[in-house]
């Protein structure tokens, strides 16, 4: 097992290694500290004070705030309690229609507005892209993630969760 150093963790989270060796640690056993690196990395990519807990998504991490923990955004834009769905507090733009799907699909057979849409999740705070749900019209807005912290610091990292 190669113990990979922060700088080449940086590289990778940031996209900047070659293809070859992207492949290769993606698909080596993991370092024992891996975890760490990948959040020391990110946290040194924000701008806010918040202990990272757990990356959630691309922009989106479970933070410690005070005597919360909350779902907050790269940008610094907080969704609030992280158990609750932070999609509901999120900009959502609906695609449902012809017009709308083609924008994307401009070129391709479209899904029928009747029984399919897309709901696109914005950070109010940057206007980027979050999340996209495919999903029936009227489905509900799914809440994809809701990890048990206690038990992931307790049982896979063997450390106490801060």
């Amino acid at each position: 097992m190669t113990n990979y150093s922060q700088d080449v963790i940086r590289d990778l989270i940031a996209g900047e290694l070659p293809w070859h060796q992207t492949k290769r640690i993606m698909s080596a056993y993991k370092d024992d500290d891996r975890f760490f690196k990948v959040v020391a990395v990110l946290q040194d990519r924000v701008t806010w004070t918040e202990q990272i807990l757990l990356p959630i998504g691309e922009h989106l991490f479970i933070v410690q705030k005070g005597k919360t923990r909350i779902t907050k955004c790269d940008c610094g834009h907080e969704f609030g309690d992280y158990k609750k769905n932070w999609k509901l507090a999120a900009n959502i733009y609906v695609r449902k229609d012809k017009r709308s799907l083609r924008e994307i699909y401009p070129n391709s057979d479209l899904c029928h507005p009747d029984w399919m849409e897309l709901r696109e999740f914005i950070c109010p705070g940057c206007a980027t892209l979050l999340e996209v749900e495919a999903c029936p019209p009227g489905y509900p807005i799914v809440h994809d993630f809701q990890p048990d912290l206690e038990g992931f610091y307790r049982d896979w990292l063997k450390t106490p969760l801060p």
